[in-house]
């Protein structure tokens, strides 16, 4: 339904959407009638990002590199080439070549005719100067201003170049395309080429200038961390001589084994001990204290020499422990032992023992285990004192190894930090010798002058207009919110409709004129919208007489209707009355010009009024300041109006608009029916919701609206 509006909209409107677009076509003609032609010239720079056969050495590095990398790659160049530098060293190269060239790019400007010269001699110093640093002129050099401006009539300014330079990559080739498009083909092939040129010059020295320097940097890095490994090497192999430090974990896994050694040897002489005990022991037991004083006292000199040779076993024992068990010792430790079994043999040999008793082996036996017992409890002696000595010398090694770790430490962590940066060195040594080396493979050459536009920039403009007349129309349909159906009437104001009537022009209002000019056929609507509005009050009044016209604003139309409706009514042979109830603007009384007034029927009570004859009767009033009830009292008008009933078939009442409320609703409490006129492209003020609820607070007394003055096509 609103699209169908809308269209209604546009069709109202089908010559603003014609001319215009018209207009616009015949101003866009004229405007590209002479326009120049334009050339375009192109030309192509290899990166060389994803080239292969440039990427030998350092294929596995390539080969890893992603396809977003490879896009930023790109993105980096195609910006590097749009830098205001690169674009101000083509400013230059343009405006030299025509400050030299006989044949200028371009059709000198003002300015540039203007120059002498000696102002030319000048800007072509300032212009090469300028193109050999670099360097962007300086606005705020009030002669360097003066030669900007020279450029910026020239259409050589950065600002310019930019508009009509394209610089692009072509799709995921390792291609980048510049192009540029002016009306002269040699000045466009002049911009591409110099721009890919001083492009390629830049970003090479930039490029080695990085690498440069990233490769110096990386040495004098090398250096400092190799200095500082050789620091700490050196600092560990001092400590470990000062300290007699060799291998700690070696010397330290030495003596932990031989306090092993000791420890076992010790458990044994220990058990050897004990042992020997239980054997003396028992042999003790055998012995009668007697006997054992015969047997000291023959046996006393051999005892002696076994006793010293005893003592120069134990010294021996004791050496044999100290030197670690040598080997050397223990060929004299067993010479001497068999030195002491013969000497205790001769013992047995030479002296016997009370013949009396047969105990001298057990003597001889006695004396041998003694030797033997005392030989290990020395030597436990000896092994507990090397046990000690081996456990100092273990606790020594303690703070030896732990700052000899922490030295190693260090030292790992340089050795560490001096391969890395020397990776880092060969890797940046390695790039820097087969780095991307831009190359422009196809140079930009003049071509032909590119298919003409003219008839496209033309269309476009015809559509554009067209499209900007739609999109204005919508805007102002979607703002709009007057009422242009009675349907919209309807839901905007929650009340029902009883029709609309059409727009009549004319002059002065006349009843016959109105209804009988029947070759017009705006009147001919308009009569039969009157007939069907006739009919629908006639069931909405279903038998009664008063009818109430009214409105929410002045001017609505309600004289208009309160007539046509009359003489509807006054055309099936029922008598009217039609009541001018309006005394602010007494319009229905000054066309009709009656001879009653309510002012006189309705306050003078006269018995018999001649006027009350005829189909039609007209009441006017007098006009001023004044309201029903103010002319009479309620009772009395009630009373006048039973009788206005017998006399008349329909009593029609043209009331104040609602904006007099007071008024409207005097005249509201003798009808029987009210209807309210609202005037079609109009819409509700907020002023006017209090109206509209007065009229839908009358339980079902109004009757409905009448939109007048629609705009409503005839099916």
């Amino acid at each position: 339904m609103e699209f169908a509006n809308f269209l209604k909209v546009l069709w109202k409107h089908k010559n603003l959407l014609i001319i215009v677009p018209l207009v616009a076509i015949i101003i866009s003609y004229f405007l590209v009638k002479n326009l120049a032609d334009k050339y375009v010239s192109t030309s192509q720079i290899a990166t060389g990002i994803i080239d292969e056969s440039r990427h030998l050495l350092d294929k596995e590095t390539n080969s890893a590199a992603q396809a977003q990398q490879i896009n930023q790659s790109f993105s980096n160049l195609i910006e590097i080439m749009k830098l205001k530098k690169l674009v101000n060293q083509v400013s230059y190269q343009l405006i030299l070549h025509d400050l030299t060239s006989p044949t200028p790019f371009k059709p000198y400007s003002k300015l540039f005719l203007s120059m002498n010269a000696g102002a030319k001699k000048h800007a072509i110093e300032l212009f090469s100067g300028k193109f050999k640093r670099m360097e962007a002129m300086d606005f705020y050099n009030k002669d360097e201003n003066g030669l900007n401006d020279l450029l910026r009539t020239m259409k050589y300014d950065e600002r310019s170049l930019r508009e009509d330079i394209q610089i692009n990559r072509d799709e995921d080739s390792d291609f980048i395309t510049v192009g540029y498009e002016s009306p002269n083909p040699q000045l466009s092939a002049f911009v591409v080429n110099v721009l890919c040129r001083e492009f390629i010059s830049y970003y090479t020295h930039t490029i080695k200038q990085n690498e440069t320097d990233a490769v110096t940097f990386l040495a004098k890095l090398l250096i400092e961390k190799r200095d500082a490994l050789n620091k700490k090497t050196a600092q560990l192999q001092d400590y470990k001589i000062r300290n007699g430090v060799l291998n700690l974990e070696e010397q330290s896994k030495a003596i932990y084994d031989q306090i092993v050694a000791y420890g076992d040897r010790k458990q044994q002489a220990q058990k050897d001990v004990a042992s020997y005990n239980g054997a003396l022991a028992n042999i003790d037991n055998k012995f009668d204290p007697k006997d054992r004083g015969y047997i000291e006292a023959t046996l006393n000199k051999y005892n002696t020499a076994a006793v010293g040779t005893q003592d120069q076993l134990h010294q021996l024992t004791d050496l044999y422990v100290r030197s670690n068990f040598a080997p050397q010792y223990k060929v004299q430790i067993d010479s001497l032992t068999r030195q002491l079994t013969q000497q205790l043999n001769l013992t047995s040999d030479k002296y016997l023992t009370n013949p009396l008793t047969g105990k001298d082996a057990l003597v001889a036996q006695k004396l041998s285990l003694e030797v033997t017992r005392d030989l290990a409890k020395y030597s436990i002696l000896a092994i507990d004192k090397s046990l000690n000595d081996l456990n100092a010398r273990f606790n020594r090694l303690v703070p030896f190894d732990a700052t000899v770790k922490t030295y190693n430490f260090e030292l790992d962590i340089a050795s560490k930090e001096y391969l890395e940066v020397l990776t880092k060195y060969n890797e940046t040594n390695l790039k820097s010798t087969f780095s991307i080396k831009l190359r422009q493979v196809d140079y930009a050459t003049p071509d032909a002058a590119e298919p003409s536009k003219k008839m496209l920039l033309i269309i476009i403009s015809g559509v554009g207009m067209f499209v900007v007349c739609v999109v204005f129309l919508f805007v102002l349909y979607f703002l709009d919110e007057t009422i242009k159906q009675p349907a919209e009437l309807v839901i905007r104001t929650h009340l029902p409709s009883l029709g609309y009537l059409n727009t009549v022009t004319g002059g002065t209002l006349d009843l016959r004129k109105l209804w009988d000019v029947e070759h017009r056929e705006k009147m001919k609507l308009f009569k039969e919208l009157i007939r069907s509005l006739r009919f629908e009050i006639d069931q909405e009044l279903k038998g009664e007489k008063v009818l109430a016209i009214t409105s929410l604003d002045n001017h609505e139309g309600k004289t208009v209707l309160a007539i046509a409706l009359s003489y509807s009514y006054a055309m099936i042979n029922k008598k009217v009355l039609l009541i001018d109830g309006n005394f602010t603007n007494p319009t229905i009384t000054a066309t009709a010009q009656p001879r009653l007034y309510i002012e006189d029927y309705f306050k003078n009570n006269p018995d018999n009024y001649e006027g009350f004859s005829g189909a039609t009767t007209v009441l006017g009033n007098h006009g001023g300041d004044v309201t029903l009830l103010e002319v009479s009292d309620e009772n009395f008008i009630r009373s006048r109006f039973n009788e206005l009933k017998t006399k008349y078939d329909i009593i029609i009442i043209e009331t104040p608009a609602l904006t007099n409320m007071n008024k409207s609703k005097e005249w509201m409490l003798f009808a029987n029916k009210v209807i309210g006129v609202f005037e079609a492209n109009k819409g509700i003020k907020k002023t006017q919701k209090a109206n509209l609820e007065f009229l839908r607070a009358m339980n079902g007394k109004f009757a409905g609206w009448v939109l007048n003055k629609a705009s409503i096509p005839e099916d």
